[in-house]
């Protein structure tokens, strides 16, 4: 056995399964979850017939680098995205696609941590749980940053310890961010890459929900982008995570990439070569057709806007709930414990939710997401609104 896998903390939803056992829902309404980050919305049909056209591809062992024309859409979608002039991608040395970005954030951590020295890996409190159990599996620390609501759920990295930084090999920023909704700034963002040339460590931005956001003509932005603004043409110390999942409404096609240091990519390459996770091939081409579509894209937004417009009307005189910066989660503060108020609302209104000490650790005697719930507004928007107008009953019935 692997020493490290008793170290890794059960999985939220494990813990969630074991808050929620022998409760019984009322059997007059049907359930409804805001617990998983799982789009609901339909496919697009343009993915849908690409993926149809193209299943002649399952008879051929796909590549582990993946097709050309796949790795070209995908430079170009970044390039678009991300206003990169300077700074465009190399499709044949700078771009992998990957079978999703939890496969990938988890599989880097392996082929980039030295354990034979001292290894930290740096991330946001609350965070993506992957980030941890790479980092402890891959024989690594992990340090954690608090995010706190009177620092805008912003990791501060001027608050880490000289000699945490000594042993940083890998630091996860994730804009925006899971669970919180907060985002980055440019200015933050240029600062840690300052930072990873001064200590020496590799940036790791998960950036898969960045195309859910409420401000057309304001899309946050991403770690590409502060590397051509600050002339870092090579994207060196960079790497990026993208997805389909939640920009496309795909998450069974399992497909994304990671982009940027074409060093650090090609050490990547070599570990998944062996690691055996090639995209098949129909998926490829699937996914070429997604990232040349904006249309569905923004179709997407349009409906979470709407969602969060009517639960946050339905939510906001009974809760402390914020619209977030981007992405399709509410982060609010419940008015009694979180465990026992995601218990007694799925025991009393067949409604789920993940208590936010789930996703986060203690630091210093302290859980910053403690008295936090996370909620994903990935249903429909009929079934968000009933979802909402049962959560104010609960909390107006005195929870």
């Amino acid at each position: 056995m692997n020493p490290f896998l008793d170290k890794l903390h059960p999985y939220p939803f494990e813990k969630l399964a074991v808050l929620t056992a022998g409760v019984t829902p009322p059997a007059d309404l049907k359930r409804i979850a805001f617990t998983i980050g799982e789009p609901q919305h339909a496919a697009p049909q343009l993915v849908l017939d690409a993926l149809r056209d193209a299943l002649e591809g399952v008879s051929k062992y796909p590549a582990t680098k993946g097709e050309a024309p796949l790795r070209q859409a995908i430079a170009d979608w970044c390039a678009r995205r991300f206003g990169l002039v300077q700074s465009r991608l190399d499709p044949e040395r700078q771009v992998l696609p990957v079978n999703g970005t939890r496969e990938a954030l988890f599989a880097i951590v392996q082929a980039l941590v030295d354990a034979s020295r001292p290894a930290r890996v740096v991330m946001p409190n609350p965070f993506y749980q992957i980030y941890e159990g790479a980092a402890l599996l891959a024989g690594a620390q992990a340090h954690y940053l608090n995010c706190e609501a009177e620092q805008g759920f912003q990791p501060d990295f001027s608050q880490v310890p000289a000699e945490v930084w000594r042993d940083t090999q890998l630091v996860f920023i994730c804009s925006p961010g899971n669970p919180t909704g907060a985002l980055l700034s440019l200015e933050q963002q240029k600062k840690l890459l300052q930072l990873a040339d001064e200590h020496d460590f590799v940036i790791c931005a998960d950036e898969c929900y960045s195309e859910i956001y409420f401000d057309e003509q304001n899309p946050p932005p991403g770690l590409l982008q502060a590397c051509e603004e600050s002339g870092r043409h090579d994207f060196s110390r960079c790497l990026v995570f993208h997805s389909l999942s939640k920009r496309s409404n795909l998450p069974g096609l399992r497909s994304g990439f990671v982009a940027g240091d074409e060093r650090l990519i090609q050490a990547f390459l070599k570990y998944r070569t062996y690691h055996g996770c090639a995209m098949p091939l129909h998926h490829q081409v699937a996914s070429v057709a997604a990232w040349q579509d904006e249309s569905h894209v923004q179709a997407n937004r349009n409906f979470y806007r709407a969602k969060f417009d009517a639960v946050l009307e339905i939510l906001k005189p009974v809760m402390d709930v914020q619209r977030p910066d981007a992405g399709f989660y509410l982060w609010p503060v419940t008015p009694i414990d979180d465990e026992v108020f995601t218990r007694r609302l799925l025991e009393t209104q067949n409604l789920g939710v993940l208590p936010g000490r789930y996703l986060s650790r203690e630091v210093d005697g302290h859980n910053p997401a403690v008295g936090r719930i996370r909620i994903a507004l990935v249903a429909e928007l009929d079934e968000c609104i009933e979802g909402a107008q049962r959560m104010r009953r609960f909390i107006e019935a005195g929870c």
